[in-house]
């Protein structure tokens, strides 16, 4: 994340108990390849997907939430435990709101991640907007960070990091490493 506002971000990553995921531009690089077929085959980072699961192991939730449809991101929520798997949203900020309701969480504890303009629409609705470094130009100019890495290429892991830094995990993780504590 850029330097800007650090302190500020800090101490807002240390609020977050959701943390929700666009997927296309985000988890993925935003391409759309189809097989022979016309199956959609999507790329996903493997390194967000470790990302994911060590903020899940320090307790916070994580929600996809989609406009886009197709059985890879239900596959790729699926591999990853996660639980709040919304696709096929017209309706961003009323899905994010229903969900944080089923919760019990606050707008404050919530953060999301978004790339494009139907993603500014979940501003009002949340206490963080983040962007990949490749989001476009008016959700980056409207988000409260932007990462530095983009979307599909690890932008997420290098989320997950901040945050766990913020509530001093990630120095045991850096010396001890990590293994998965299968629920």
């Amino acid at each position: 994340m850029r330097g800007w506002r650090w302190w500020w971000l800090g101490k807002q990553l240390r609020r977050i108990k959701l943390l929700v995921l666009d997927v296309d531009g985000v988890l993925t690089d935003g391409g759309l390849w189809f097989d022979a077929n016309g199956q959609l085959i999507k790329r996903f980072d493997v390194r967000d997907g470790l990302g994911i699961r060590l903020l899940q192991q320090a307790g916070i939730e994580i929600g996809f939430l989609s406009g886009g449809h197709g059985g890879a991101t239900e596959v790729r929520a699926r591999q990853l435990g996660i639980q709040h798997c919304l696709v096929g949203i017209k309706d961003k900020p009323e899905a994010l709101l229903r969900l944080q309701q089923q919760l019990g969480l606050e707008m404050a504890e919530t953060a999301f991640v978004g790339d494009d303009l139907n993603d500014l629409t979940v501003r009002p609705v949340v206490g963080l907007l983040i962007a990949p470094a490749d989001a476009c130009a008016p959700v980056r100019q409207g988000a409260h960070a932007v990462l530095r890495n983009k979307g599909g290429h690890g932008a997420i892991r290098e989320l997950a990091e901040r945050i766990l830094q913020t509530r001093g995990r990630w120095q045991k993780l850096k010396r001890d490493g990590w293994r998965d504590q299968n629920d």
